[in-house]
């Protein structure tokens, strides 16, 4: 049996990892065993949930007890001190969004992973939903692609690293839609703030990005949305995240560990680059 850990388990996404592993079983011989934060009210209502025996502390704690962990703390700026000494020690990471919140933190855990010849995954929910499949398949209706603005709910004064909490998704649907180019730091970046709306706008390619970031208020939120303009069509959808939206990215890791697949850098970096990009410039 393939053990794993879970770190930051304030997060939902933990109960849907567990669910996914533990009560459904989609990935057969693969099993949440460990919860990291001490035995705190939420750790021990997973733990009964999940079956779960093992609780510590720290992450480094998980050493020894588990053959991979899923960090899924809410503040991606804390992502790099929590798997650096994990992929120092030969563990497999799956990080959730966002990987990081700067590209020294990025290129940091990219170079342990690399250095423990250790497997390493990270993604938004948003580059697996079937819309972004639809997309493609509109190519050749769409002809010569233009223009695309990818919107959504994203608070620049998150308590979670700002934009990076929820803009992340906006950035990843974006780069994935475009069939992930490479950004690098120097990316041109023209940024505006006003009121509750940050717009950012760039040129990729031949393609004007146009990234929308709206506040969410207490009781509403705008649903993600793509919209997509060429030569020859417009194609705008709702990006939907449906009950197993985190599916996906569990699969991926799975077959990342099963694999040992290279770490694919650019696709890792270059959203965290060109958000941060986003981010000084507000």
């Amino acid at each position: 049996m393939k053990r794993i850990g879970f770190i930051g388990t304030e997060n939902s996404h933990t109960d849907h990892f567990i669910r996914l592993l533990n009560a459904e079983e989609r990935h057969p011989g693969y099993r949440a065993v460990a919860l990291v934060g001490g035995a705190s009210e939420r750790n021990n209502a997973l733990a009964e949930a999940g079956d779960i025996s093992i609780i510590v502390d720290n992450p480094e704690d998980l050493i020894g007890q588990v053959d991979a962990a899923v960090i899924c703390t809410r503040d991606g700026a804390r992502h790099r001190e929590q798997a650096e000494p994990l992929l120092k020690a030969g563990l497999p990471v799956l990080m959730d969004k966002p990987f990081a919140t700067t590209t020294a933190d990025a290129e940091a855990v990219i170079a342990a992973a690399q250095a423990s010849e250790t497997p390493l995954d990270s993604s938004s929910a948003l580059r697996f939903v079937p819309e972004i499949a639809e997309f493609a398949a509109a190519a050749p209706q769409l002809k010569e692609l233009r223009r695309l603005t990818v919107s959504g709910p994203a608070d620049p004064d998150s308590e979670y690293s700002g934009l990076f909490f929820y803009g992340i998704h906006h950035v990843e649907a974006a780069l994935e839609i475009l069939g992930n180019p490479v950004i690098g730091v120097d990316q041109a970046v023209d940024v505006t703030r006003r009121g509750d709306t940050v717009t950012a706008r760039t040129l990729i390619g031949d393609v004007e990005v146009e990234f929308v970031f709206v506040v969410p208020g207490a009781d509403y939120r705008i649903p993600f949305h793509a919209q997509l303009i060429g030569t020859g069509a417009i194609v705008a959808k709702e990006l939907t995240l449906g009950k197993d939206y985190n599916a996906p990215l569990l699969a991926k890791f799975v077959d990342v560990w099963e694999s040992r697949t290279p770490i694919d850098v650019e696709r890792l970096l270059s959203p965290v680059n060109l958000l941060a990009t986003i981010s000084n410039a507000l």
